[in-house]
């Protein structure tokens, strides 16, 4: 075996972003052709294969246009960080009860996404008891993916709105 054998290969950012194209493209049941295709022949095929191999380096302005393309946000096109299993150091093993009165003086686009996604745990749960509701690391995970905030900066927010206590 040659010392290169034994060594694990690190991919690099292009093939790190590359491979977010590619899990997107999968995601939405597209073929390389087919993007060819929709896109009227803006994104070739084998130059696409080349940006998800990482064989190419995507512009900023192309990769808008990619996200623009997918319908994805131009962040989820960018690799990140696998923050899924690092513990949210300040949220108790309980979760976070939220003070539901609290919610509904809300405000904003974000108020909406919050409430709607607060009334279905309930409705998942049958937990309407009305005035609190305890929300799991899960559901905190889920509800800052949605507002697109890491989980501790939407831990922070939602105490800094007074809608929280520990639970």
């Amino acid at each position: 075996m040659s010392p290169a054998e034994g060594k694990t290969k690190v991919p690099t950012y292009s093939e790190l972003v590359g491979a977010r194209l590619r899990s997107i493209r999968k995601q939405r049941g597209l073929s390389l052709q087919d993007v060819q295709r929709l896109s009227n022949q803006e994104f070739k095929a084998a130059v696409l294969g080349a940006y998800e191999r990482g064989e190419r380096s995507l512009s900023l302005p192309r990769l808008r246009r990619l996200g623009d393309f997918f319908g994805v946000p131009i962040t989820q096109l960018l690799p990140q960080e696998d923050v899924r299993d690092q513990p949210i150091s300040n949220l108790p093993s309980g979760g976070l009860t939220i003070d539901l009165n609290a919610v509904e003086n809300l405000t904003g686009t974000d108020a909406e996404v919050v409430e709607r996604f607060l009334r279905g745990v309930q409705m998942l749960r049958q937990d309407f008891n009305g005035k609190v509701l305890t929300i799991r690391r899960d559901d905190l995970r889920t509800l800052s993916l949605l507002l697109e905030q890491s989980e501790e900066d939407f831990d922070l927010h939602l105490r800094e709105l007074g809608l929280t206590s520990d639970g």
